[in-house]
């Protein structure tokens, strides 16, 4: 039996054999040499069957959980299927952020969407072959991307609609497809790497008790709204594979659901990839759902039902179950042959040099090219919701004071699923760089995020000035030791002065940087998880009294200051907490101190702070600057630290990750009135992956932009718009209503009352919404024929003219309205949009093309069938749902 090969080494080998079986016969042996499955002439569905046929039952069944470890015998290297690329490759270290999945949809641009996620897949790509040659197949270094999210954002209270391309499938159809195919590549032979279409399906909310939770929408619902995105992505964008959703559906479990997954998956749709169980989803049947009574049951289940692979550890139990005969050896090939498939689709078993997408150089990843393309994301999400003239600034203002909690917050710019940004521009950073070097940048927080949280990041950094490594060193800063493991325990491996305790590694180490740089041997560095540090060293306060320490960590973290221990959390956390004490010091008057951290898993952040005795109140501060500066940038919002998937959060207006309040929370808006009363101008942007109902803002703030979580370049984006070095021309995705009492109940997963397609009243900003500082002239609507059948397409055209003095991207949109709905139709639908850049006064001729059927179709409920009704539509074009500019009718006849 041979050792362990790192995956380049193998797949030449795997080569090789298929020609010189002699060799290999003395390494391998005869029986695995000459082995079909090494036969790179053969397809690569005979060789997934030949390989999985070489199994153990017992091997089977690991190689159908999220974790499959290697197969010596068989030269199966370990491969770990959970992986993320929602607006970036995610948790992998450092990677190009794009702005977040609702950001990208408020571009209204499908090719732009296809050139990001071509960007992203070509990052996936040589990161993979960066770990795969270092012999590191651990979660999220493989190719099977687990993005995008195509549900759809039926209620703005639900904390992870930033993951979705908003609230219409027609949009999310067409911004999935495309984010599809830059993902998977457009070789014949092999995927550059896979996408899935998630959470499969009726998935929206809420988030605290999704593992139980019984989805029950209509057919017809079901069929208009709920399954448009992922036929589309199946039948169009060809994914290879569906990720099931946690929650019930009409009564079935989404991840063993025979209807959604036999009869409308695979038979209706002709899917033929992979289905994938969300995490625990498979264990959610039996001990959540309670629709079976054990795992071996659950596991059963599962596999008959059409879920190949399971995310977690129940599929563990599928050797008893077939023991016991609830399922058979042979449904267990079925799924692992897809999965396997699917490897060899993605070249793991045959040498780098046949597949084309290793000749990316491994400079591609975070590269020039890639910031700027991310920069250029950000500016075209942006949306400008309202502006009575302020837009856009001028850059030699004598001052200016930027306000608010997401001001300078990199969390600000990544919303959920994310990567590790080389070069993160935070909003003020970005408006610093812009404006003159004589402009003065006055900054403060001013306000906590949400009411009732201790801000992790709200005091000010203990400067580098105040602290020293010894009680004689001329240096600034403390000793950093950092050791192997959590217990600070043997040898450091890394031992160097720290100038402020104030680092955000994410999922990266903090010897990553140095190794990359040629500073330490590979042997010399850390693990992305499992370290710890000490800093020690001397504090020196500058002025005698009562200060707040303050202390932040994602994991464990105990401070010492002259042997007393102020503050101990030493226990791993799923998220950045802070914790702080309050200690009398003199001036000038060194005390020893020590400040010990361990990282687990995931994110890795640690930071050290202190508020001076008799410092002002953060509003205070905040209106004194604000009151010396000529115009206020009010940054605020959200963060994913309060809004996303599943969360421990239960602040006032938050719940689990959901939301119960759309309006802007308690601390932000009694600042962004303090700052109003001040007479200045200002200007709001607004971070988040939702809804803000900013109803008060509206009246009485002249600018208001929505930034989303704009991605690395978020920062120089957002000053580009502000400044006026870019016109904006992102639209909303969703509708903005004047807060939730304007909608249903949250858990009802009826339509009615949503979203524009079904909300009869007045929102505060509509679907489609976004200003520019140009205006546009729509003129001569063209439609080629005025009554049709259900079988002729309609061609239409309109020439659109930039009227103004800068050039703008305009999106022009169009729905579809019928005359006489019934009770249950949508009030409209939209079913084209165009992205078109225009200089001043330059005009352009769009075209657009319906389908007789297929954009006029509903869904028949008593006959189970698409069906249209004869009658009369209108045809509207325009800048939003409600900004229609054209108008044409037309008549369908049966």
């Amino acid at each position: 039996m041979v050792a362990k090969f790192s995956s380049y080494c193998l797949s030449l080998l795997l080569v090789a054999c298929s020609v010189l079986q002699v060799t290999c016969s003395r390494a391998w042996g005869a029986e695995e040499a000459s082995a079909l499955y090494f036969d790179t002439q053969r397809t690569f569905a005979d060789r997934a069957a030949d390989l999985v046929a070489r199994m153990t039952l017992e091997e089977k069944v690991a190689q159908l959980q999220n974790d499959a470890p290697a197969i010596e015998r068989l030269n199966v290297p370990k491969y770990e299927w959970w992986n993320e690329a929602l607006h970036g490759v995610a948790r992998a270290g450092s990677a190009t952020v794009f702005p977040q999945a609702i950001g990208l949809a408020a571009t209204f641009d499908a090719n732009f969407m296809h050139t990001v996620a071509t960007a992203i897949s070509d990052e996936g790509r040589v990161k993979y072959q960066d770990f795969s040659q270092r012999g590191e197949r651990n979660r999220y270094q493989g190719l099977t991307f687990w993005s995008p999210n195509v549900n759809i954002f039926r209620d703005p209270r639900w904390g992870r609609g930033q993951e979705t391309y908003g609230e219409d499938p027609y949009l999310t159809s067409r911004m999935g497809v495309a984010f599809v195919k830059g993902l998977q590549g457009d070789d014949a032979k092999y995927h550059k790497s896979d996408a899935t279409a998630k959470h499969f399906a009726v998935h929206s909310g809420p988030e605290f008790n999704r593992h139980e939770f019984n989805a029950q929408p209509s057919e017809r619902d079901l069929y208009e709204t709920y399954l448009p995105a992922f036929k589309a992505l199946v039948q169009e964008g060809k994914v290879a594979s569906v990720m099931g959703a946690y929650n019930r559906v009409n009564g079935e479990s989404a991840s063993a659901s025979t209807r959604l997954l036999k009869d409308v998956l695979r038979t209706q749709w002709g899917f033929t990839g992979y289905v994938v169980s969300d995490c625990d989803s498979i264990e959610d049947i039996y001990l959540g759902h309670k629709i079976v009574k054990t795992a071996e049951e659950a596991a059963a289940l599962g596999i008959k039902n059409g879920m190949d692979l399971n995310c977690g550890k129940t599929y563990g139990a599928l050797t008893q179950a077939v023991k016991k005969k609830l399922i058979t050896e042979a449904e267990i090939d079925q799924a692992l042959t897809r999965l396997m498939l699917t490897r060899f689709r993605l070249g793991m078993f045959d040498a780098p040099e046949q597949i084309p997408w290793n000749k990316l150089p491994a400079s591609t990843n975070q590269s020039t090219a890639h910031h700027q393309l991310a920069r250029t994301a950000a500016q075209k999400s942006i949306v400008l919701l309202k502006n009575s003239g302020v837009l856009p600034l001028k850059k030699d203002l004598k001052s200016i004071a930027v306000i608010g909690p997401t001001a300078d917050e990199t969390i600000a710019l990544l919303g959920n699923y994310y990567g590790t940004p080389a070069l993160p521009v935070t909003i003020l950073k970005g408006i610093q760089k812009a404006v003159s070097p004589h402009t003065q940048v006055y900054f403060a927080r001013g306000a906590d995020l949400v009411e009732g949280r201790q801000e992790p990041r709200a005091a000010p950094v203990i400067e580098s000035r105040y602290l020293r490594p010894s009680k004689n060193s001329t240096e600034n800063g403390l000793t950093g030791e950092y050791f192997r493991g959590k217990n600070l325990a043997g040898k450091p491996v890394l031992t160097r002065t720290d100038r402020t305790l104030a680092f955000r590694w994410d999922r990266n180490s903090p010897t990553d940087e140095l190794r990359a740089r040629g500073e330490i041997a590979a042997e010399a560095s850390l693990d992305k998880d499992n370290f710890s540090v000490r800093w020690s060293g001397q504090l020196i306060p500058p002025i005698s009294g009562e200060y707040e320490i303050s202390l932040s960590a994602n994991d464990g973290a105990r401070l010492t200051l002259n042997k007393k221990q102020l503050i101990n959390t030493w226990q791993p956390t799923d998220r950045l907490l802070s914790h702080s004490a309050k200690i009398t010091l003199a001036a000038g008057k060194a005390v020893d101190i020590q400040l010990d951290y361990f990282e687990d898993t995931r994110d890795a952040e640690i930071r050290l702070a202190w508020r001076l005795p008799g410092a002002k109140s953060p509003l205070d501060e905040a209106l004194e600057l604000a009151a010396k500066a000529e115009t206020i940038v009010f940054v605020g919002g959200l963060t994913s630290e309060v809004e996303g998937e599943e969360m421990k959060v239960n602040y006032p207006g938050f719940n689990g990750g959901d939301r119960t309040d759309l309006h802007l929370p308690k601390p932000q808006q009694q600042l962004l009135e303090a700052l109003h009363a001040l007479g200045k101008p200002i200007v709001l942007v607004l971070t988040g992956g939702g809804a803000l109902a900013v109803d008060w803002a509206q009246q009485n703030i002249p600018a208001i932009l929505m930034a989303w979580y704009p991605g690395e370049a978020g920062g120089t984006a957002l000053a580009d718009i502000l400044f006026g070095d870019v016109s904006p021309s992102g639209r909303l995705p969703i509708t903005i209503y004047s807060g939730s009492t304007q909608l249903p109940d949250f858990q009802d997963y009826s339509m009615q009352g949503r979203t524009y397609r079904y909300f009869s009243g007045d929102a505060l900003y509509p679907f489609g919404h976004g200003l520019s500082f140009t205006q546009f002239n729509y003129s001569r609507l063209n439609v080629d024929k005025t009554r049709l059948s259900t079988k002729n397409p309609v061609q239409l055209s309109l020439d659109i003219k930039n009227t103004g003095k800068v050039a703008a991207t305009e999106i022009v949109q169009l729905y579809i309205r019928p005359l006489k709905p019934a009770t249950n139709d949508a009030i409209k639908q939209l079913r084209g949009f165009n992205s078109t850049q225009l200089k001043p006064g330059e005009e352009k001729t769009l075209q657009f093309n319906l389908n007789g059927f297929d954009d006029f179709a509903y869904y028949d409920e008593k006959q189970r069938v698409f069906a249209v009704k004869p009658g009369d539509y209108e045809i509207q074009i325009g800048a939003s749902s409600t900004d229609i500019r054209l108008r044409k009718i037309i008549r369908i006849r049966r």
